[in-house]
C-alpha cells in the first residue's frame, strides 16, 4: 500500500461541501468572504490509505450498527505504546463519538448540580460550555503568562481552589489548547499528586498528543504515577492527527472500574450505544497504515511553524508569538495594539477579512489574544498574516490622522 496523499501545499477547495469552517460564515454573524482559521480541522486530504478502507466499506454499501474486534484495539494500542510509550488494557477502553461528550459524561458522572468542577483558562471553550450546561460552577486556574512569554501553572492557587471548593472534578488540557503548553513529566507529576491528595478524579484531554514540536514530549498522565489511575480519565482520538473530526470517533482509556461503570452509565443514560461505522473503520487504518502520512504532516507543521515565527518577528512587531510546544494552534498576542475587544474583533474579522477565534472565548484572561489554525496550506497561512500585516497598518495610519486631526 502507498501513501497518494503527501502533498500539503495543494489547496483543496472545501467550499460547497457543507463544511463548517468554509460554509457557514455568515450563519455564524461573521462576513461572506472572510478567510477562516477558526475551528480545529485541517486543510488537508486525509492519508490516501485511509481513504482506500472507507472506500472498501462504502463499496461493501451496508452501514449497519458496528462493533470492535481485537483487531481495533490491537491497532490503538500500538499507537499509544509507540508514540507515547503508553500501555494499555482492552477493558480500560470506552468508545465515545467525541472528546467533548466524553467531558460531559464525566461531569454528570462525577458530580452533581452545583458542584465545583476546575479547568485552567484559558482553554478550549467546551470545557466551560460542558460545566455550565449541566447546571454546575466553573472554578478556574488560570493559566499565568511568564516574562519569558511562556504559560505557567500556579499550583498554589491549584491547591488552593480545590481546597476552598471542594472539588471532586479536574478537566485537564495535555497538551494545552489555546496557549501550546506541553506539560512536563515534573508538572503532571505535581499534578498527580494533588489529585490523589484530594482524591479530585482529573479528565486529560489528550487529543493533540500527537502534535509535538522538536524539543518536546508528550507524557500521558497515566505514566506519571502508578496510582493516578485510580483517579484519572484519558481521553484520546484520530480526530485531530488524521484530520477526522467530522467521523467522530474517540477512545477513553478508564483503569479504575468503578469511574467506567460510572462514565459507561451516563453514556447508556444518553441513550448512546454503537458508534459510527465508518469513524470505527477510519480509527483502525489510521493507527495501523496512517505513519508515513503522519510524519510528513508533522514535518509540514513545522515548517508552517517556523514560517509564522519568521513572519511575526519581521513583519507584524506589534504581535507578539506565544511559542506553541505542541498543538497546530497558534496563540498571538495583539495586546500591544491596546485595543478592547470589539475593536480587536474589527481589526481581525472586518479589516483583516479573516475568521480567528477570538481569545476572549477562552476565558477573561484570554482577552487581547487571537487563536489561529496553522494547518493549511502555506500559501493560506501567508495570505493570512499579510492581511493582518495590513489591516494593523491601516489601523496605525487611521489613529494617527486622528491624533493630527485632533
Amino acid at each position: 500500500m502507498q501513501e497518494k496523499n503527501l502533498d500539503f501545499d495543494r489547496v483543496i477547495d472545501r467550499k460547497n461541501t457543507d463544511c463548517l469552517k468554509y460554509d457557514f460564515a455568515v450563519r455564524r454573524g461573521k462576513p461572506a468572504d472572510v478567510l477562516p482559521l477558526w475551528v480545529a480541522d485541517m486543510d488537508f486530504q486525509t492519508s490516501s490509505l485511509i481513504l482506500e478502507v472507507l472506500q472498501q466499506k462504502a463499496a461493501h454499501g451496508i452501514f449497519g450498527y458496528t462493533e470492535t474486534g481485537d483487531a481495533y484495539f490491537e491497532a490503538v494500542a500500538s499507537w499509544m505504546k509507540t508514540h507515547h510509550d503508553l500501555e494499555v488494557r482492552p477493558d480500560w477502553l470506552v468508545k465515545t463519538p467525541g472528546v467533548v461528550f466524553a467531558l460531559a459524561m464525566a461531569v454528570k458522572a462525577f458530580t452533581h448540580e452545583k458542584d465545583a468542577v476546575l479547568i485552567q483558562q484559558p482553554v478550549y471553550y467546551p470545557f466551560k460550555e460542558v460545566i455550565e450546561d449541566n447546571d454546575r460552577l466553573v472554578v478556574s486556574n488560570d493559566l499565568v503568562l511568564g516574562e519569558d512569554g511562556k504559560y505557567y501553572i500556579d499550583f498554589a492557587d491549584l491547591e488552593q481552589k480545590i481546597i476552598e471548593n471542594h472539588i471532586k472534578l479536574f478537566l485537564l488540557c495535555s497538551p494545552h489548547n489555546p496557549v501550546g503548553r506541553v506539560w512536563t513529566k515534573e508538572e503532571l507529576e505535581r499534578i498527580a499528586e494533588l489529585c490523589i491528595k484530594y482524591r479530585v478524579i482529573v479528565v486529560s484531554d489528550e487529543i493533540h498528543q500527537d502534535f509535538v514540536y522538536d524539543g518536546y514530549a508528550h507524557t500521558p498522565l497515566l505514566n506519571v504515577d502508578e496510582r493516578i489511575g485510580e483517579w484519572c480519565i484519558t481521553c484520546t482520538s484520530p480526530a485531530k492527527t488524521f484530520n477526522l473530526a467530522g467521523l467522530q470517533i474517540s477512545n477513553i482509556f478508564i483503569p479504575d472500574k468503578k469511574l467506567r461503570h460510572a462514565f459507561r452509565k451516563q453514556i447508556a443514560a444518553a441513550g448512546y450505544s454503537q458508534l459510527n461505522t465508518m469513524g470505527l473503520a477510519a480509527c483502525e487504518a489510521a493507527y495501523r497504515y496512517g505513519e508515513e502520512w503522519y510524519g510528513a504532516l508533522l514535518r509540514y507543521l513545522q515548517g508552517n511553524l517556523d514560517f509564522v515565527r519568521e513572519y511575526v518577528v519581521k513583519e507584524l512587531p506589534q504581535v507578539k508569538l506565544i511559542e506553541p510546544e505542541g498543538t497546530y494552534l497558534v496563540w498571538l498576542d495583539f495586546r500591544a495594539l491596546g485595543l478592547c475587544e470589539r475593536e480587536l474583533e474589527d481589526l481581525i474579522v472586518n479589516k483583516a477579512k479573516l475568521w480567528l477565534d477570538s481569545g476572549a472565548i477562552f476565558g477573561k484572561v484570554g482577552e487581547g489574544f487571537e487563536r489561529i489554525n496553522i494547518a493549511t496550506q502555506r500559501s493560506v497561512l501567508q495570505e493570512a498574516l499579510a492581511r493582518i500585516k495590513q489591516a494593523i497598518a491601516e489601523k496605525i495610519t487611521e489613529a494617527a490622522d486622528g491624533g493630527e486631526q485632533r
